[in-house]
Formats: structure tokens, sequence, C-alpha cells
């Protein structure tokens, strides 16, 4: 009997072994919500994980409000590199907190710190036997009185790119990616990406609700499909365990 327990710690652990595990790092537009049976928000990484087989696990770290600063500051980051493992995989996608300039303990420069903290992701990832893929921000819902969607971004993800360009990253330009989108769905459309509702029009609010930032089941699911599209796009081992 001990032997047979024996047997079937070691398969299971070999089993466990095998799998591929995709972290997140980012924001509240990547990361999982609370009670996901009720509410209307999601993030994208949330609903990643059924675009891909068996094999690969998923363990969002992402955190609503996180820059780059705030997320190594409090040791999120720290936790994820003690864990990763030769043949995981680390998405990062942060912007929307690092341009918090009246928030001393998010904000950071694009140029400066924004982009060593990046750098930093992307070599500790690298440190581990891992890979790193770094991500632009989601655009925000944000169109003028013509109908033209307008960057609310500034210089993050431009500096995204630069250190991808720079260290050899795999770089998934959901800017621009999610910026079609948006423009696909048109001005009044595109509010069903996001969290849009009437008082009493969903159990969850019950006051009006217009959020242009966050994302809704809609949303998190086409952003989805344009992250799966890039990846099978690269040459990445990852793209396999795609369904």
């Amino acid at each position: 009997m001990k032997i047979n327990w024996i047997i079937f710690l070691f398969v299971t652990a070999s089993c466990l072994a095998q799998k591929t595990t995709i972290y997140g790092v980012g924001d509240s537009t990547m990361a999982n919500k609370v009670n996901p049976n009720e509410n209307p928000e999601q993030g994208w990484l949330q609903v990643l994980a059924p675009f891909f087989n068996t094999s690969v696990v998923i363990d969002n770290r992402a955190v609503n409000g996180r820059s780059t600063r705030s997320f190594i500051n409090e040791n999120r980051w720290d936790s994820v590199v003690k864990v990763l493992k030769k043949g995981d995989y680390v998405f990062i996608q942060f912007g929307h907190n690092d341009q918090k300039v009246e928030d001393p303990k998010r904000y950071t420069n694009p140029h400066t710190a924004y982009r060593n903290n990046l750098i930093r992701f992307v070599t500790d990832t690298r440190a581990k036997g891992a890979t790193a893929i770094l991500f632009s921000s989601i655009v925000r819902r944000n169109f003028n009185e013509q109908g033209t969607l307008v960057d609310t971004h500034g210089e993050y993800p431009l500096e995204a790119r630069l250190v991808a360009q720079e260290y050899d990253v795999p770089f998934i330009d959901l800017q621009y990616l999610t910026e079609k989108l948006e423009e696909l769905y048109g001005v009044e459309g595109s509010k069903k990406l996001h969290l849009h509702f009437k008082s009493g029009e969903t159990p969850y609010y019950k006051e009006d609700k217009e959020d242009d930032t966050h994302l809704s089941a809609l949303g998190a699911n086409e952003i989805c499909k344009l992250v799966i599209t890039a990846l099978k796009k690269t040459d990445l081992a990852l793209k396999k365990h795609i369904k």
C-alpha cells in the first residue's frame, strides 16, 4: 500500500511538473475580479484559460490599481520570481497606473523608472529560464466629439516597445490592437466592451455606471481573441498549447 502511494505521488508530481504556467503581472484591466458569477467586470487574463489546452495553467497575479512601482514595492513581483520555473511564461502589462502623477507610490517616469522596472521583469524572468512577453496597455474608450479615438497613455506604450526591441522580448501591441477593436465597434457600440449600465440594468450596480477603462465580459473575451491571434504569429512554443 505504501509503495502504491509513493508511486501515486510521484506520478502526480511528474504531471504537475509538465504543466506550463502563464503568470500574469499587471493592473485591473488584466486582473481577476471578485464575485465572477455576478460581477459584470472581467480582466482579460481572467478569461484566457479556455483558449488553451489542459497543459497550460494560468496564475493571474495582476491586481487592481497597481503600477510597476507598487507591484514591485509590495513584493508581488518577488513572489512570482520565487515560483518561476524553466518553460513558464510571464505576461507583463502595466501603464494605466504608472501614469498616476498625483500618487508617488505608483507614479513612474516612463523613460526612467517605468523602463527599468520592465527591464527588471524581463531579466528576472529570463534568469529563471522562463519567457517574458511584454504587452502595451489596452486603450481607454476615449472618443472626442468628432468620433476620433484619442490616446490617453502618452509615452508608456512607446517605452514598452523600446524595451521589447532592445532586449529582444516578444511584444504584443495591445494598444494598437484594442484601438482597432474600439474603432470597429464604433462610438456607441464600444460601450459594450466596457462597463456602461443604467441603474437597475444589472443587480451588481445600484446606480448608473459609466466606465471606459475596465472591461465587460464581451470586452475581456474580445481582447483574449486578439492575444491568441497574436501569439499564433510568434515562434513561441506556447502557441502549440492553443486550442
